[in-house]
C-alpha cells in the first residue's frame, strides 16, 4: 500500500519591499496599491513619508510585518532643499505661504554656525501638520480645522542628528543632505533653522535615500512593481 506525505501548510514568510515613493501619494496610497497588485494578505510600512516628499519607503509582507519596529528604528538620511525667507503653516508646499522675512543679514558664517546647533542631540517640537496624536486627535486634522500651535501643547521629543550639511550655492535656496536618528520631522528641523537664522524657512523638496543599509537605489517605481507581478 503506496503511503502518501501529508501536504505541508503553505507558510507565507513575507516579503521586504523596496519602494521609491512617488510625489504627491502618501505611504497609505503607496501600501493599498501594493497589497492589492501583490496579493498580499497582510503589507505594511516601516516609516511613513510625507505626500511631497519622495524616496525609500520599506514595505514587509506576511510574517516580515513582525519585523517593522526593528526597520523604523534604523537611521535616516534624505536630501532636500529648504528655502529662507518665506513660511507656511506646514513647513512645506501643502499650505499657502503665511509670512515673509528678511534674509540679507545671513552669511555663510551664520549659517555654519547655525548648523553646528542642529548637529548631534537636539530637541525638536513636531510640525502640527503630523499624524501625532493629541487627546486622541490627529495633529493634521487639528491644523486643517484652523487649529494652530499657539492653541495646543505640542511635547517635544530628543532626536539624533548624525550629519547635517548645507550647500548654500543657490541661496537663498539651500540645498542639504542629513542623516538622523528615528522620529526625526525634517520639517521641524527646517522651521528652526529658518528661525535661528533670524528669518523663517519652508520645505521646498525632500527625498528619503536610504534607511539603515537599504538604499534608495535599489528601490522599485510602483509601476516597475506591479510589471514584476504581472511577469510572474
Amino acid at each position: 500500500m503506496e503511503v502518501k506525505d501529508n501536504p505541508q501548510p503553505i507558510v507565507d514568510f513575507g516579503e521586504l519591499i523596496l519602494i521609491d515613493k512617488p510625489l504627491t501619494w502618501t505611504s497609505f496610497d503607496v501600501t493599498k496599491k501594493l497589497k492589492f497588485a501583490g496579493k498580499f494578505k497582510k503589507i505594511g510600512h516601516a516609516g511613513t513619508l510625507d505626500p511631497l516628499a519622495t524616496g525609500l519607503l520599506i514595505l514587509c509582507t506576511g510574517k516580515m510585518t513582525k519585523q517593522i519596529d526593528n526597520y523604523q528604528a534604523k537611521e535616516k538620511e534624505y536630501s532636500g532643499i529648504l528655502v529662507l525667507g518665506k513660511t507656511t503653516p506646514s513647513v512645506d508646499l501643502e499650505t499657502e505661504f503665511d509670512a515673509e522675512f528678511p534674509t540679507e543679514h545671513i552669511t555663510k558664517e551664520i549659517i555654519n554656525t547655525v548648523l553646528e546647533n542642529f548637529r548631534g542631540n537636539i530637541s525638536q517640537i513636531p510640525p502640527i501638520y503630523s499624524a501625532i496624536q493629541v487627546n486622541g486627535k490627529r495633529l493634521y486634522d487639528l491644523a486643517r480645522k484652523g487649529i494652530t500651535e499657539s492653541d495646543i501643547v505640542i511635547k517635544s521629543r530628543e532626536v539624533e542628528v548624525m550629519n547635517f550639511e548645507i550647500d548654500a550655492s543657490n541661496f537663498p535656496e539651500l540645498s542639504f543632505s542629513i542623516t538622523c536618528s528615528k522620529g526625526t520631522y525634517i520639517r521641524s528641523l527646517v522651521r528652526d533653522f529658518g528661525i535661528a537664522c533670524g528669518s523663517g524657512a519652508y520645505l521646498k523638496a525632500l527625498r528619503r535615500e536610504r534607511i539603515g543599509e537599504y538604499s534608495v537605489k535599489n528601490a522599485l517605481t510602483i509601476e516597475e512593481f506591479i510589471k514584476s507581478r504581472n511577469n510572474e
